[in-house]
């Protein structure tokens, strides 16, 4: 059986029975489409390790229209999608290389950028809340610092996802997983005055000033405001309150687990906020909390010294 009709049934199978997101399926596809555009349309009990290895090195030379290559991050992933891929194969019972013979390269991970709260507090005074959209940013960034929702999960809310009374309610993130989100007083009360100060009974719970002439979708889906527009939206800010750090939606997600655990919450409660299957994902904030750790150290530990 060859390569091409074989993704085609694996990408498939990740949809229905998988229950991974559209963007990861999309990845993988094409992850897997770079590895037959390397191999050609071969037949899968062809794959073999010698052939795996110089898909790694054509990898590691391949720049994209942009001239720019592949970070190692990125490669990894062309290796994990095809590992995934030689799985499904040996579940099917179909002969190919097994799937233990790919052996991913090491990576570090890149650092973990976060803001302290005296530079959320310098970034939301920026926002001129005179204007509907000004109320809309405020929302925005206040919910996102205080609930720790990826963007993605963020721009495809609803207005009766949302419990501001309860400030509680739940959400599909990654994997088709529910958890549930929790947001503080201070993000529920903005998120109502940008409601009460908008005039349209559209469903999604933050939409686009843009203008949309001649559209007709009562949903409002067409003016649903896209995590680009956040990302954005929330860099601008920064610039404006001068922090020099890049800062994306996915900043204030890292400065919610950061500040959680900074304030004594225990690793385990953290993982589940942010939804990560997996405990080891987590632990990178242990690392940015290390130099508040110094500093209670510094001021309890006794020193023999004095």
């Amino acid at each position: 059986m060859y390569l091409s009709e074989l993704v085609n049934d694996f990408t498939e199978h990740l949809e229905v029975e998988g229950g991974r997101s559209l963007k990861t399926i999309e990845n993988y596809r094409l992850y897997l489409e770079r590895f037959i555009e390397f191999s050609g349309d071969i037949t899968v009990d062809k794959i073999t390790s010698e052939q795996v290895r110089r898909f790694r090195l054509w990898l590691n030379r391949h720049s994209n229209n942009n001239d720019q290559s592949l970070s190692l991050i990125t490669q990894s992933y062309h290796l994990i999608a095809l590992r995934g891929f030689l799985t499904y194969l040996s579940r099917r019972d179909i002969q190919s290389l097994s799937a233990d013979k790919i052996i991913l390269p090491k990576t570090t991970r890149k650092q973990v950028t976060f803001l302290h709260y005296d530079e959320v507090s310098s970034l939301l005074s920026q926002i001129d809340l005179d204007t509907e959209a000004g109320l809309r940013d405020r929302a925005i960034i206040e919910l996102l610092f205080s609930s720790g929702l990826r963007v993605s999960e963020l721009v495809n809310l609803n207005r009766d996802h949302i419990n501001l009374n309860r400030r509680e309610f739940m959400v599909r993130g990654k994997g088709q997983k529910d958890r549930p989100v929790f947001v503080s007083k201070g993000a529920a009360e903005r998120v109502s005055d940008y409601l009460a100060s908008r005039h349209d009974s559209l469903v999604p719970l933050f939409i686009s000033y843009s203008r949309f002439a001649g559209q007709t979708d009562t949903s409002g889906d067409y003016r649903r405001l896209q995590s680009r527009s956040i990302q954005r939206m929330v860099s601008h800010y920064a610039k404006m309150a001068g922090i020099t750090k890049h800062v994306s939606p996915h900043t204030l997600r890292h400065s919610f687990a950061t500040d959680l655990l900074m304030n004594g919450a225990d690793l385990r409660s953290v993982q589940a906020m942010l939804g990560h299957s997996n405990i080891s994902t987590t632990q990178v904030y242990t690392h940015v909390t290390d130099q508040h750790l110094k500093d209670v150290f510094e001021k309890f530990h006794s020193d023999t010294d004095k």
